[in-house]
């Protein structure tokens, strides 16, 4: 068994109705419309996420590799997450060699990783070179006071501004922002007088 440290989302630990499992796992429902081909899930935890989107991809898809720093969260969900289509692999996000080690992919998963890195460049800079041309970034963060600002979330290196999130995503040629509160996901800006926690981008290269 994984131990719970309250930095991952582990789904056998909580209730079916724990509203911040339903909300990730909302994240990946959302992701599913844009996968193809060759996947990669960033920073995958415990395995759920990927397992749910080999599941519903499995036509579309050629593999999914979900990566994590963890070594135990990988060995977890080896065994937890099995599926023929993911290959789970330990894996730093920032490792200026990931992009030689893994090759290009068609889409990027990438949920609920950023605001754990200080060195977003270099997320960034990886990002774009693990995607092939016209492949698409499904990215997500939550919403805070902005760079060098505290959090209440002690995981949490930074957590960005609205125009911070938007703002990190020039150097692709489209990009569409969605906000999350609940599984609710809606385009950007959203309803009036609604405050949504959590953006989305979908980006493509």
């Amino acid at each position: 068994m994984l131990k719970d440290t309250g930095e991952r989302i582990i789904p056998e630990l909580m209730k079916p109705t724990n509203g911040m499992l339903l909300e990730h796992i909302a994240r990946y429902q959302f992701a599913i419309h844009y996968l193809n081909g060759r996947v990669l899930d960033m920073a995958c935890g415990s395995g759920y996420g990927s397992n749910i989107m080999a599941k519903a991809a499995k036509n579309l898809i050629k593999e999914i590799v979900a990566i994590d720093l963890n070594e135990e969260a990988i060995q977890y969900a080896k065994g937890a997450y099995y599926h023929p289509l993911i290959s789970f692999q330990t894996g730093n996000a920032i490792d200026p060699n990931l992009p030689s080690k893994l090759g290009r992919f068609d889409v990027i998963v990438c949920f609920e990783t950023f605001e754990h890195i200080a060195e977003e460049q270099q997320l960034m800079n990886n990002i774009r070179q693990l995607l092939k041309p016209g492949g698409k970034l499904i990215l997500s963060t939550p919403f805070g006071l902005g760079r060098g600002m505290p959090t209440n979330e002690r995981f949490h290196m930074h957590q960005l501004t609205q125009n911070e999130f938007a703002n990190l995503f020039q150097n692709f040629s489209q990009c569409e922002i969605y906000y999350q509160r609940g599984v609710l996901v809606e385009p950007a800006p959203g309803r009036p007088g609604k405050h949504y926690p959590i953006g989305i981008a979908v980006c493509t290269k």
